[in-house]
């Protein structure tokens, strides 16, 4: 062979390997010449209710109305798009030919660019592209990338795509965009007209503009319907009726609804989503105009803000979620999202304590607790009224939101416990130690939010509702007691259990004392209308007149209200029964006709307990009741009230053996309370009889005590302050005792000071320091008490 053959041999190696890494290198750039992200796009966040309604939408952080991209896209506008751009869209490969020679030959008859010959892919690669100079090397560069985009996606989800982020007009990108602002209606529900419309608009967005380009605009869309017609996809009558279909005037607002839950949305991660909520449409319109009607009567009592949540006990779905009230004052602060917002608690947490307190036999239902004027610390806490009753039985000050009476349940409880306690069912705002709080945790000395409050009565009737679907010991979940949701979420597997955070019979006879609250305007009789619900329900109102607090549940559903002035001003008359209580009722009386729960009857049993005292029944009960109570309520103490009195014949006195023979007195059973509870009992309860004292010629001789200070209490100390004139003040000192015929001695520290009558209240100024109380009654009985005093 010759040196040239050979030469021609390698030169043709040589051309065929640059030709194999020329078509190689080409397949790698055209392999990877598509973005693996067609669009950066900031989008809007768009919040939707249950049904895929849209509730309300955030603009995207460069100002466009640009919802995250929909993977379904109208029937009637895909088919309008593609007979008006791209009648052979699902065929070719992304470039048409017939198409480009077409419109190569309408430009050189034209003088000018009159058509593109673009598809539908070329379309979108010119949208991601953003913006590039439509010259002879893009255009080349849009035809290539369309026929990589139609290897990649399949032809709906290029159609997707597209009507995701084609302009619209204005600030309007994609077709759900363009849908809301222009129609007010959903993809979903365009007519034809109004799909025809948005077909040919991201050919020329600029024609949608208000009082311009009408014509121009009517008429293209004319004759897009026209096309549709002739290809056999729309009859003439539905031709005719989409050509009378008006041209919007100007885009619509956007749906506001739950406004506040959208922005706890992007808070919790879902900025620049679509948001499925299991919010119902319908209820949260209807909640929205009911808070709003109460606001404007609240309004002229310079109350500002409330707030609303609706939940569906099974799930613990969010269907109504009304952050607060619509306004454009900045002064009202109504874009605080007040559900979310920790406020101070008032009494809306003692129902928690109740339930407690039945769970660890501290009480039985109707067990008598203390009323009366009460000093543990320094902290002095008072009832509502500043009134007492002496004596109140458990469920009574529950219903009647009793502030001393919890206090003193709390003490027994132990505020540590009960700190522990409420982080277990769901109160995420206790981020301080239990000494931070103490004892007015119960009454509002921590904050908490409407979101979690409702929650944990949500959860309490969940668990109550639950404890019925499966026979045996093991009747309890854990995830019966978890935080609500406004995203749906697969129903979660019930591990069962056999205790629970409070017990099914705990939380039904809490639920049996709150659904006894009176109604706002009536009185028990409310039971009797037929239209009534059952309803628990509990009230809240935190000091200063700040936060009004209404929360109710039944087996369906739990509504939480809130109602006050976001900036914390008080104001007279907010409260939760007066200012919130109604608000909640009405939300109630939107909801379905409801059920009221069935007794746990396993963990129900049947005791006798003194109806008086509402203890357990004890020997010298006189009238007694049969009950169900909680298991742990069976090993509760007996009456410690009732005694066995020996009187004279006329029941005058009181005798013993010592000064009268054993056949001459009367034994009778005797309701005794001790001398303070007594002092403010026997004021308020007509029927109560005080214990009579011994006959003269008896000596007491007796372990009851008779008498008890008021104030001051055990070793306190007492700031006396000064009077308006700078001379020395007095503190009153005050004494029960259960003789109201009795007189009393005061002596102080030896000296002896007075004596008072029937009323006991003797003003003393001691010196700074510390001191010592003595007190003898005319029966001999004595009392002595240690206080000291820091100052004048």
């Amino acid at each position: 062979m010759t040196v040239q053959y050979w030469s021609e041999l390698r030169s043709m190696r040589l051309r065929w390997k640059v030709t194999v890494c020329v078509i190689f290198l080409a397949a790698v750039v055209y392999t990877f010449c598509l973005p693996e992200k067609l669009f950066n796009d900031p989008y809007s966040t768009v919040l939707n209710a249950s049904d895929g309604s849209l509730l309300s939408a955030t603009l995207s952080s460069d100002g466009q109305w640009r919802f995250p991209q929909n993977d379904a896209v109208s029937e009637k506008f895909a088919q309008a798009l593609i007979t008006f751009e791209d009648k052979r869209f699902r065929s070719h490969p992304g470039v048409d030919p017939l198409s480009m020679v077409r419109a190569m030959q309408q430009n050189v008859q034209a003088g000018k660019i009159v058509s593109g010959g673009s598809t539908i892919s070329m379309q979108l690669i010119r949208l991601s592209r953003k913006g590039q100079s439509r010259t002879v090397l893009e255009k080349g560069i849009e035809l290539v990338l369309a026929t990589r985009l139609e290897l990649r996606y399949s032809k709906d989800e290029i159609l997707s795509m597209y009507a995701s982020h084609a302009p619209f007009g204005g600030n309007v990108v994609g077709l759900d965009a363009a849908c809301w602002r222009y129609f007010g209606v959903d993809q979903s529900d365009l007519s034809w007209g109004e799909a025809a419309l948005l077909a040919v608009l991201p050919n020329a967005p600029s024609l949608m503009h208000p009082g311009k380009n009408r014509e121009l605009l009517l008429a293209k869309r004319n004759r897009l319907l026209d096309k549709l017609q002739e290809a056999g996809i729309i009859d003439e009558f539905t031709c005719t009726l989409a050509k009378d279909e008006p041209i919007p005037a100007q885009p619509n607002p956007l749906p506001r609804h739950a406004r506040h839950l959208l922005l706890r949305a992007v808070k919790e991660g879902s900025a620049q989503k679509r948001v499925h909520t299991t919010i119902d449409k319908n209820l949260q319109w209807r909640a929205e105009q009911i808070v709003a009607d109460h606001h404007e009567r609240l309004s002229g009592n310079q109350i500002f803000n409330a707030a609303a949540i609706v939940v569906e006990v099974r799930t613990g779905n969010i269907l109504a979620y009304v952050g607060n009230i619509p306004s454009v004052k900045p002064e009202v602060q109504s874009e605080v999202d007040v559900i979310a917002a920790p406020r101070s608690t008032g009494s809306i947490l003692k129902p928690f304590l109740y339930a407690a307190m039945l769970d660890e036999g501290k009480m039985l239902p109707r067990t008598l607790l203390p009323d009366v004027p009460l000093m543990i610390n320094g902290f002095s806490p008072k009832n509502f009224t500043k009134q007492y009753d002496g004596a109140v039985h458990a469920d009574q000050a529950l219903i009647r939101s009793l502030n001393v009476p919890a206090v003193e349940m709390l003490q027994e409880y132990r505020y540590e416990k009960f700190h522990s306690l409420l982080r277990s069912l769901g109160f995420s705002t206790l981020i301080q130690q239990p000494d931070h709080y103490g004892l007015s945790l119960i009454l509002g000395g921590a904050e908490g939010t409407l979101f979690d409050i409702t929650g944990i009565y949500a959860s309490m009737a969940r668990t109550l509702n639950n404890y019925f679907e499966v026979a045996g010991r093991n009747r309890y979940s854990k995830n019966d007691f978890r935080p609500l949701t406004y995203v749906s979420r697969p129903d979660s597997v019930r591990t069962l259990e056999g205790t629970s955070l409070f017990s099914a019979a705990s939380i039904y006879l809490t639920f049996e004392a709150l659904k006894e609250l009176y109604r706002p305007g009536e009185q028990t009789g409310w039971k009797h209308f037929s239209s009534s619900k059952e309803i628990a329900w509990k009230t809240g109102t935190s000091f200063g007149l700040r936060d009004g607090w209404a929360v109710g549940v039944t087996p369906e559903y739990a509504v939480g209200v809130w109602v006050g002035n976001a900036d914390g001003e008080g104001r007279p008359g907010l409260t939760g029964t007066e200012a919130a209580s109604p608000l909640m009722f009405e939300i109630f009386s939107q909801l379905p006709e409801t059920t009221w729960f069935d007794k746990p009857l396993p963990e129900l049993h049947q005791t006798v307990v003194c109806r008086q005292s509402g203890h357990r029944a004890g020997m010298y009960c006189m009238e007694k009741d049969t009950v169900a109570v909680q298991k742990a309520g069976l090993e509760t103490t007996a009456c410690p009230y009732h005694k066995m009195l020996h009187l004279s014949k006329d029941q005058r006195h009181q005798l013993h053996t010592n000064c009268a023979p054993l056949e001459s007195m009367v034994h009778a059973p005797w309701f005794v309370l001790p001398p303070v509870q007594e002092f403010y009992f026997r004021s308020r309860t007509l029927s109560y009889k005080a214990l009579p004292s011994f006959r003269a010629d008896c000596e007491t001789g007796t372990t009851t005590p008779s008498m008890d200070l008021i104030y001051p209490k055990v070793n306190a100390k007492l700031f006396i302050p000064r009077d308006i004139e700078g001379n020395p003040g007095s503190a009153i000192f005050e004494l029960a005792h259960h003789n109201a015929a009795a007189s009393v001695y005061w002596h102080l520290d030896g000296e002896y000071l007075g004596v008072t009558k029937k009323t006991h209240h003797f003003p003393v100024n001691p010196p700074a320091g510390k001191h010592r109380l003595t007190i003898v009654d005319d029966q001999g009985q004595s009392l002595e008490r240690s206080f000291e005093v820091v100052g004048k």
